[in-house]
């Protein structure tokens, strides 16, 4: 059987984190007397954390100085891993532990490709670590995405050239990062929103078995 890298983000894709970094970016907003709705976190998804900072400062047309930018950062991650305190399995999207039994019981190469620098202890919490053969997260990269550095690095990892592997995104920056880097792009979510991806599913639960296999054989 022919070996793929199947690399999978983290927030949106394997666990839904995103209205945790939601929460802890509002909160930082209601300080400013910025506005941020659900809408506005659209926006972020797939972004690092000091542009998603900016673009809520752009949102507020809000100057800063690079003392009170820092300052907001380390507040807006300490009360982001507050909230992930309490995290287990159950946080796990639906459809996604099907996914990856497969891919294991298919000898398949699994990766993490993640903008998140709390990957680890996220992938540790929901008890999912031992089904990646790599993590590569915002610790690992200079670049964000659309910029494929992430998924390179995973596939480097994993031992597999970019060309045999399939990503799995939620954001639209991540999707433009797959295809960039010449990998095939699935894109999780809205067809609206995810519309450059090759594949898009609403969710896991959408996605069968056989379809991981056409992907395999191919």
């Amino acid at each position: 059987m022919n070996k793929k890298a199947f690399i999978f983000d983290l927030d949106g894709v394997i666990v839904d984190t995103a209205k945790y970094h939601f929460l802890a970016w509002k909160k930082i907003a209601n300080q400013l007397n910025i506005d941020f709705t659900l809408e506005h976190n659209e926006l972020l998804k797939g972004v690092s954390r000091v542009r998603s900072l900016d673009i809520i400062l752009e949102l507020g047309k809000v100057a800063a100085s690079s003392e009170d930018k820092e300052k907001w950062l380390i507040q807006k991650n300490e009360d982001y891993l507050s909230y992930l305190v309490d995290m287990n399995e159950s946080e796990i999207l639906p459809g996604v532990f099907p996914i990856l039994d497969f891919l294991k019981e298919n000898k398949q190469a699994i990766a993490l490709g993640s903008a998140s620098k709390n990957a680890r202890p996220i992938l540790e919490k929901t008890g999912i670590l031992s089904y990646f053969d790599a993590i590569v997260d915002g610790n690992d990269v200079s670049n964000a995405k659309p910029d494929p550095e992430v998924f390179l690095i995973a596939s480097k990892l994993l031992g597999i050239e970019p060309e045999k592997a399939i990503v799995f995104e939620d954001s639209v920056a991540g999707v433009q990062a797959a295809n960039i880097g010449k990998m095939i792009s699935v894109g999780i979510g809205e067809e609206k929103i995810l519309h450059e991806a090759k594949y898009i599913f609403k969710d896991f639960t959408q996605m069968e078995t056989s379809f991981i296999t056409k992907l395999i054989n191919k």
